[in-house]
Order: C-alpha cells, then sequence, then structure tokens
C-alpha cells in the first residue's frame, strides 16, 4: 500500500545512483552540477547544483534573516546549512522519533516572530501505547554558536488523536497564518480512511490552533469540545502540503490512493470527502466514487492520475523564474517530478503548466529570498538541489 501511494515507490521511482556520502559535521560543502533525467523533453529554465548530501532528509525551510537553510532527517536528525560559506552544521536536541514505514522526524517551521523568539515548531512520529503511533508537534527555540546549533526547551504542545498502530499517513506539514496569529497542522487519517470522516477525532484533519497549541476561537466544531474543536476541515487523506497563497488563501496538497493526488482550497468546515470521495481507487480495485457536481463534499482544483505522490509545494513569489509568480510549483515524489501547475482565473480551479522529470524522488521543496529554488531529494544521500535560471 505505501509503494501505491508512492511514498516508498520501487522501480523507476527508486534512486537511481549511489548515494553521495555525507560531509563531516561543519564541513564546508562545495556544489555539484546535476542533470535532469534523460527523458525530457521540456526545456527547463533552470541550472541545478547539488550542494552535499543527506541521511533520509524529509523537509527544508528557510531560517529567517539568514539565508540558512533547516533541513530535518527521518531518523531523527537535523542538520543547518549555511549557502553563502557552505557549512553544514548538525543540529542537536532533536527528540527521539517513531522511526519506520513513513514515521520519523518530520517538519520544521520558523515561528512568526522568530527574530526575537528564536521560537521554532518541529513534528514528528512518536511511540504510543504498544505498537501504536502518533504524529505530535513540539515548540522550542533554535539556539547556534559559530560551530553549534541546537533545540533548546523543546516540548510537545499537539498530539494526534487517537494512536494507531500504523506506519503511514502521518502527514504533520506546519504553517502559520499569514498574520501570524495561528498555527495550522496538517493530520493525515493514517491510512485507516473512516476516521477521516469523524469529528470526534482529528485524524484526516486540517487543525487550527493556536501558537500554544490550543484549539484557536472561531472553529466550527468548537461546540463539541475535546479535540472536535481544533477542526479546521476534515475528510482529507495524506497530506504533504499546506501553503498560504499571495491572496491569504490557505491550500493543500495531499495522496490519493491510486489515482487521486489532488489540490485543494482549504476552508472552514469544508469537507474534502475521503474515503467516500476520491478522483481514484483503492489499491484492491474497488471503485471509490469520484467527486461530482452534487456530491456535497468540497471538490479539488485539480486531481493527478496517474499520481504525482507529491512531497511538498509552494506558492512561487518571486522573479527570478519569468511567468512563475503565483504558480504552485510542486516537488514529488512517486514520479521523481517538478510539476508546474496554474490557478485559473475562477480563482478555485487549476492546470497543470510543465513539469521536468528529475533523476531522483523530490521530497521538499523551498524558495529562497532571492526567488530561487531550493530542493531535497528523498531516501539515503538525498542531495540539496539549487535551482537557478538560466533564461
Amino acid at each position: 500500500m505505501l509503494a501505491s501511494c508512492g511514498e516508498m515507490a520501487p522501480g523507476d521511482n527508486a534512486p537511481s545512483s549511489t548515494p553521495a556520502p555525507a560531509p563531516a559535521p561543519g564541513a564546508s560543502v562545495a556544489g555539484e552540477a546535476v542533470s535532469l533525467h534523460a527523458d525530457n523533453t521540456t526545456p527547463a529554465p533552470f541550472t541545478i547544483t547539488a550542494h552535499g548530501a543527506f541521511d533520509e532528509p524529509w523537509a527544508v525551510s528557510l531560517e529567517p534573516g539568514t539565508g540558512r537553510l533547516f533541513i530535518t532527517g527521518k531518523q531523527g536528525a537535523a542538520w543547518l546549512f549555511d549557502p553563502a560559506s557552505g557549512q553544514r552544521l548538525t543540529v542537536s536536541g532533536i527528540p527521539t522519533v517513531a522511526y519506520g514505514g513513513q514515521g520519523g522526524m518530520g517538519d520544521i517551521a520558523f515561528a512568526p516572530d522568530y527574530d526575537t523568539s528564536r521560537t521554532i515548531y518541529l513534528s514528528w512520529a512518536e511511540a504510543g501505547t504498544g505498537a501504536a503511533r502518533r504524529a505530535v508537534v513540539g515548540r522550542g527555540q533554535l539556539a547556534c554558536t559559530a560551530g553549534a546549533c541546537s533545540v533548546t526547551g523543546l516540548s510537545v504542545i499537539w498530539r494526534q488523536s487517537p494512536e494507531i498502530e500504523s506506519a503511514g499517513h502521518f502527514s504533520h506539514k506546519i504553517t502559520f497564518s499569514p498574520d501570524g496569529r495561528y498555527l495550522f497542522i496538517a493530520s493525515g487519517e493514517r491510512m485507516q480512511g473512516a476516521p477521516a470522516q469523524d469529528l470526534s477525532g482529528n485524524l484526516g484533519k486540517i487543525v487550527r490552533l493556536n501558537l500554544d497549541g490550543t484549539p484557536a476561537a472561531g472553529n466550527p466544531f468548537a461546540d463539541r469540545g475535546g479535540v472536535s474543536a481544533q477542526i479546521w476541515s476534515y475528510g482529507h487523506r495524506n497530506l504533504y502540503g499546506l501553503h498560504f497563497d499571495a491572496q491569504g488563501q490557505l491550500w493543500d496538497l495531499e495522496h490519493g490512493p491510486r489515482g487521486g493526488d489532488e489540490l485543494n482550497m482549504v476552508e472552514r468546515a469544508a469537507n474534502y470527502g475521503w474515503p467516500e470521495r476520491s478522483n481514484g481507487d483503492d489499491y484492491d480495485g474497488d471503485v471509490i466514487p469520484d467527486h461530482s457536481a452534487d456530491d456535497g463534499f468540497s471538490k479539488p482544483a485539480i486531481s493527478w492520475n496517474p499520481v504525482i505522490a507529491p512531497g511538498d509545494f509552494i506558492f512561487y513569489r518571486g522573479e527570478a523564474f519569468s511567468g512563475w509568480t503565483s504558480n504552485v510549483i510542486s516537488a514529488n515524489l512517486g514520479v521523481g517530478t517538478l510539476v508546474r501547475v496554474a490557478i485559473n482565473a475562477n480563482g478555485r480551479t487549476a492546470s497543470e503548466i510543465e513539469r521536468w522529470r528529475f533523476p531522483r524522488r523530490l521530497r521538499d521543496i523551498v524558495e529562497a529570498a532571492d526567488g530561487t529554488i531550493w530542493l531535497i531529494e528523498d531516501g539515503p544521500g538525498g542531495r540539496l538541489l539549487h535551482l537557478t535560471p538560466t533564461r
């Protein structure tokens, strides 16, 4: 099942070359040119340079004000890379994680007031009762000296509920509202399906919280109390992208089953249909009804069949790549592609514009202050890639 949704896909989607060795902590990393896959027919408007390899990298985020990149590693590690100097530091103070399947270290997000508070948010898979696991989000501070960095004061502020004996669909992506007041977390349905429609738990949901992890006022199901008070939207499957566009609208990008990966405009109290509706079918061949105009569920802006198996996406805001402004740029696992998508004039649907196939699966993406793009590859020896414009 994990292979079918692209998270652990075999064959053509596996790494195509021997992973590069990782440099020693604190080492300076030089750039190395990378070529796209030979079967690309669309000329790429970028040049690719690799800056070292990492052990199963999972997320990358840009540290505000410095240009440094914070990278998490699935087995329970983190690094800080400075593109200006090439220096790479190992970050200590990372929590113990429940590693295996899709579980392990997850996302990194810098608090809206990071410049003064040094506060960061991390997500990871945590061991529960017996064989059960759950995603959690913690909050702490990042402290760095000239040669070392550490996370201090880390405490858990949110947990998935209920815990499940499954190693899949944690999702645990993190973002903040544009005004900096609210924390949004993507909570996968843990490969269980039905909990996505159950408002008594937070699996298969997007939750909206205060920055301390408590439910935010004005959430649509607050009158139910308990975990229900966290919920912003529901009927989600396995969300690997959660971002606001330039107009302040929240969107998610999530894995479908066998087909049906989807980009959604996320709205308050909306139900996105999983597992009652999907534009893909189940792994055993059972047909899941497609979204239809009269089904009562919120529809994806665009869906993919065959899947792209997204790693993450950005709304591109720079000008370095001509014609890309406000487009969705998605880095993908299952087919090792970078896909460019435009939101249509109606603001609610989208169209794929072009894609490029990379030599390995792509796990995450971030835009730098100068409009260039950083990607990380998936798996052992996953490289940090820098995309700069060529036209």
